[in-house]
């Protein structure tokens, strides 16, 4: 009797997994040969319609100074923006023509088809430029003038706005099309729009926006001495209080007897204040390179040092040994303590350390308002060496007068 043999599944999944397998590799070999093997400009693509691109470099000659001032006034320097408007868009296009390999009859047509649309554009600069300032304005009207920077910022929100229009519609007309598509290889290859933006635009308004930080901080530097001059006079001084005693007996003594003693007992509250004399020295530059705000201060010195004496206890002999002058140097030597022991404590580094903190709090902000990528740094300066104080020489020392 004759036996049937059942179909084998695994043989049926085996011959779809190759068929797979060949199919795969199959695409893989065809991607790998149009990739890399195929001979150069292959594609489906007429040639007539095919953009090659090539590296190109950004120029614009453009007086940044004053591109600078003419933005800060629009309104007195309208014609100087409508020409600022031209040389701006007119780099722009040529550097996209640069990139995209065009022809010197094709880049000797852009100036021709972008005057077709220059006396609008102007307009819509201008009046959008003008309306964005105006709103914006409040926000360098405060201690410090960030009006340069602020300025760049509205011409990079206006002309992004009116850029990737500008650039598609003049590419369009020179370079022939296929269903409104552009078909480009080369190098860095990029749509007109985005080669325009990222390549010419946005390099152009950076080195504006340098400059104009720079400009604004030489408008502000004043403004920002006399800010940090105030703060540092009235929050950056530190006090230190402290309470002292001392006692003394004086005697008199005939053929080695006493026969009379004063007895002495004082105390003093002192209040010495530390901080930072800026008639010494005080400067504030900056570095744009680096992009640091530099605030350079004096060493902490004292300032002033004010002791109030109490005399606890004054019995004086019949001999009378107490004079004003013994007084005052009892009321000196607790100065002198005073002083020496606040010296060899932390307090100037203390004073030092609310200095950087306070302008960081201050400051920063402002820094930041100039320009973003800007930074603090506080540092210290040692002067010529101040004069030592001398109790002895002092105004403050004190004159006592015993009455009967």
């Amino acid at each position: 009797m004759a036996r049937r043999e059942s179909p084998n599944p695994s043989g049926s999944r085996n011959t779809l997994r190759a068929f797979l397998l060949i199919v795969a590799f199959s695409l893989i070999a065809i991607i790998i040969y149009k990739k890399y093997v195929s001979p150069p400009g292959y594609t489906d693509i007429p040639k007539e319609l095919q953009i090659n691109y090539v590296p190109s470099d950004f120029k614009i000659n453009i007086d940044e100074e004053n591109a600078l001032a003419i933005l800060s006034n629009p309104h007195r320097y309208r014609k100087e923006f409508n020409n600022l408007v031209y040389d701006i868009n007119m780099s722009i296009l040529y550097h996209v023509a640069n990139r995209m390999g065009l022809s010197e009859e094709d880049k000797g047509r852009l100036q021709e088809e972008y005057e077709k649309h220059h006396p609008y554009l102007r307009n819509l600069y201008f009046h959008d430029f003008v309306a964005l300032k105006d709103t914006t304005s409040n926000l360098y009207q405060t201690w410090y003038d960030n009006e340069g920077s602020n300025a760049i910022e509205v011409l990079k929100e206006v002309a992004a706005k009116y850029t990737c229009f500008l650039v598609t519609q003049i590419m369009t007309t020179l370079v022939p099309t296929k269903g409104g598509s552009i078909y480009a290889k080369g190098q860095s290859v990029d749509t007109p729009c985005g080669v325009a933006m990222q390549e010419a635009l946005n390099p152009l308004l950076s080195r504006l926006k340098e400059r104009a930080a720079i400009e604004d901080f030489s408008r502000s530097r004043g403004l920002l001495q006399e800010k940090v001059e105030k703060a540092i006079a009235e929050l950056a001084t530190m006090e230190v209080r402290d309470k002292k005693g001392l006692n003394k007996q004086l005697q008199t003594r005939v053929l080695g007897f006493a026969v009379s003693s004063s007895d002495i007992e004082v105390s003093a509250i002192s209040i010495l204040k530390v901080g930072f004399r800026l008639t010494d020295y005080f400067d504030i530059s900056l570095n744009p390179k680096l992009g640091i705000v530099t605030v350079t201060l004096p060493e902490p010195t004292i300032l002033s040092h004010e002791v109030y004496p109490k005399i606890d206890k004054l019995d004086i002999g019949w001999m009378r040994e107490v004079k004003s002058i013994d007084l005052n140097k009892n009321f000196n030597a607790l100065r002198g303590e005073f002083r020496r022991e606040a010296l060899e404590s932390d307090i100037m580094d203390k004073a030092k350390a609310q200095a950087i903190e306070l302008m960081n709090t201050m400051f920063t902000p402002a820094i930041k308002g100039m320009n973003n990528r800007y930074n603090l740094r506080v540092q210290f300066r040692q002067v010529a060496e101040q004069q030592e104080f001398n109790p002895e020489y002092s105004s403050s020392t004190y004159d006592y007068e015993n009455k009967d």
